[in-house]
């Protein structure tokens, strides 16, 4: 009879685990049944419509317009004919190599910092938070027209509009040089790329610090889910903060990371500042038939990006650590 009851017991609680999850997959259907509807009902159909633009061609008629197929020409167009697509495409992609994982690094270092007990950790929290809030507003508009950019350059040149260094073609806004990062290195076997890569994130720092937030956001909240019990166990074993960090913190996070990084290149994808997308918008209002060519261009670009998450989640994914909990 003991065995038996307790085959009972088990047989109950596998039934309610299993009901619970069906409660927790009902309520997350529910969550998020405003958006399937307004994706279904509003989304759905533009999308289906700008693919149908992208293979189209617009002929203007007297009752308003007509769209004749014209199977891959836009697309034909874009690549082979315009004069700036391809070289911008590539720029485009290179700008977010650089930016995804500057931005992930720095997100993860001011969040380890800002997850340390210590005064005015809150106001610390804020003031990386605050270019989120200000982004939307007249911030935005400064860094779109460069203004902020001009008025630090002509106080570095002493308002003349002329480099106040010596460096010839050396950008006079730049914070470094690739000459002053390579006296650093000397006598190591670094090479000039890695040295460029390091000078290229010193003079982006401010534009690195203002896309930072939510990540660094993120990665705090994750940070903080990891149960502080882990940590005293690891001290009082002898572990480092150094072995700490790579054995506990960082495989906790590893999700956030991946979050991150898929975030920073949809964030970068849907950038004011973003070249592709500039190119785009001229195209569609400046050229003739821009309506469908652009849309061509944007449908390409697009694919290009879902490629990139895919290549980025495969990467990662192998060393993402999910910590499995028992329901």
């Amino acid at each position: 009879m003991t065995k038996t009851k307790q085959l009972d017991q088990k047989a109950s609680t596998k039934r309610k685990g299993r009901s619970l999850d069906k409660v927790k997959g009902r309520n997350g259907w529910l969550f998020i049944a405003p958006f399937l509807i307004g994706f279904l009902l509003i989304y759905l159909p533009m999308i289906v419509e700008s693919l149908q633009f992208s293979f189209g061609k617009i002929q203007y008629t007297a009752s308003g317009y007509e769209l004749d197929f014209v199977g891959w020409e836009n697309y034909h167009y874009a690549l082979f004919e315009h004069t700036t697509f391809v070289q911008t495409l590539w720029s485009s992609i290179g700008q977010l190599l650089f930016n995804v994982p500057a931005i992930v690094v720095f997100s993860l270092f001011v969040a380890v910092l800002l997850n340390q007990k210590m005064r005015g950790r809150a106001i610390f929290r804020a003031i990386f938070f605050i270019p989120v809030i200000v982004s939307t507003g007249i911030i935005e508009y400064i860094n779109t027209q460069d203004q902020l950019a001009d008025i630090m350059g002509q106080v570095a040149t002493g308002g003349n509009g002329t480099s106040a260094s010596t460096g010839g073609e050396e950008d006079a806004n730049a914070f470094i040089s690739v000459m002053d990062v390579a006296r650093y290195f000397q006598g190591m076997a670094v090479g000039r790329e890695l040295v460029q890569y390091v000078v290229d994130i010193a003079n982006s720092v401010y534009d690195i610090v203002n896309k930072s937030g939510v990540q660094i956001m993120i990665f705090l909240a994750g940070l903080q889910s990891v149960s502080p019990a882990i940590y005293e166990s690891c001290q009082m074993d002898g572990a480092t903060t150094w072995e700490i960090f790579w054995k506990i913190t960082f495989p906790m996070i590893s999700p956030m990371i991946l979050v991150n990084a898929v975030y920073t290149v949809i964030d970068s994808f849907t950038s004011k500042e973003n070249e592709m997308m500039n190119l785009i918008n001229s195209v569609y209002s400046g050229e003739a038939n821009g309506q469908v060519q652009s849309t061509a261009m944007a449908w390409m670009y697009f694919l290009v990006i879902i490629l990139i998450l895919l290549l980025v989640a495969a990467i990662m994914g192998g060393y993402v650590f999910y910590q499995k909990r028992d329901t």
